[in-house]
């Protein structure tokens, strides 16, 4: 028969056996190359582990362990993908513009743990909140923006905005999560007759804008051949200027020269411009030299004299060779 004291060892050797094994089993972790642990000392967050390996810590209950991953996540704002079905949250997508219209908008947050310690023990909920100041966010920028640019060309803008308030949101919330990125998924109008009146909106603009460029363009076609024309004309004058300045600073030269000699010899150079001048107004005209004795008047006939003028010694000799 089992005695008392037996049984009371039997019980110690079977608790130390299971105190022995908890040890054994809670006094080591490993920690994978994707993930970041948190170690807490009776619920008092002590250090935080992201290198990988093997590690040692105080057995439990005295120190536990937290793993969080290091991935990036996607935060769905205003729709749910599950099993490739898309399940949308309308209450969550509309809002208006700040020209006082309704959109629909949802949009996909990428966002990081950077501090375990805060993710775990700041917050209950971390991306419940997360969450929420994305909505904020993005109704807050989709609140001051025009219709036009959150369904055209502004949507990178938008993100922009969208993504720097919500990272300042998330830094004093301070629970740990950093924002990546954020991605405006859809943004339209609430139904099919606003889509349509804003298409044909949409189109006369883009036709309007065509013809603006249109007349742009022959503007600065005409722009360029009126420049071209210009430079012509002006090149032209240029020329012509710097041909009259020549020609009359030559002018100016046989001006002085002619002054020159008139000073040296007055009656002569003064007859031989007045001959000069004869002979080209009137170039064909026969001249004749005159001296006035009285009444009869008595002239040299040059022309015949001309005419009868012996042929020069080199001809002549040519003649008689």
């Amino acid at each position: 028969m089992v005695s008392v004291k037996q049984i009371s060892k039997f019980v110690a050797m079977g608790v130390g056996l299971i105190i022995l094994g908890v040890v054994a089993f809670t006094s080591w972790y490993t920690v994978d190359e994707s993930e970041q642990a948190v170690i807490a000392t009776f619920g008092a967050v002590n250090e935080g582990i992201s290198e990988p390996g093997l590690h040692f810590k105080l057995p439990w209950p005295i120190q536990t362990v937290e793993k969080l991953s290091k991935e990036t996540f996607s935060l769905q704002f205003g729709y749910k993908e599950k099993d490739g079905e898309i399940k949308e949250v309308p209450k969550d997508t509309k809002m208006i513009t700040g020209d006082e219209n309704i959109v629909l908008a949802d949009m996909v947050v990428q966002w990081k743990i950077t501090n375990p310690e805060k993710y775990l023990y700041n917050a209950e909920n971390p991306e419940e909140v997360l969450y929420n100041a994305t909505s904020a966010s993005l109704r807050s920028i989709i609140g001051s923006s025009k219709i036009d640019d959150a369904l055209t060309s502004g949507k990178a803008e938008i993100e922009a905005d969208v993504r720097e308030l919500l990272s300042n949101l998330m830094g004093k919330y301070d629970v740990g999560i950093s924002v990546v990125n954020v991605k405006l998924q859809d943004v339209e109008l609430p139904n099919a007759e606003v889509r349509k009146a804003f298409t044909d909106v949409t189109d006369a603009r883009e036709t309007m804008n065509t013809k603006i460029n249109e007349a742009n363009k022959y503007r600065n076609k005409r722009t360029k051949e009126a420049e071209g024309e210009r430079d012509a004309l002006i090149s032209n004058a240029e020329g012509d200027k710097a041909s009259r300045i020549e020609t009359a600073r030559g002018d100016v030269a046989v001006f002085n020269a002619i002054y020159n000699e008139y000073k040296n010899a007055p009656e002569i150079t003064k007859t031989r411009l007045i001959l000069e001048t004869i002979d080209k107004v009137l170039p064909n005209a026969e001249i004749y030299i005159m001296k006035d004795e009285g009444n009869t008047l008595k002239y040299l006939p040059l022309k015949p004299m001309e005419q009868q003028a012996p042929p020069a010694q080199g001809e002549g000799s040519d003649k008689n060779g």
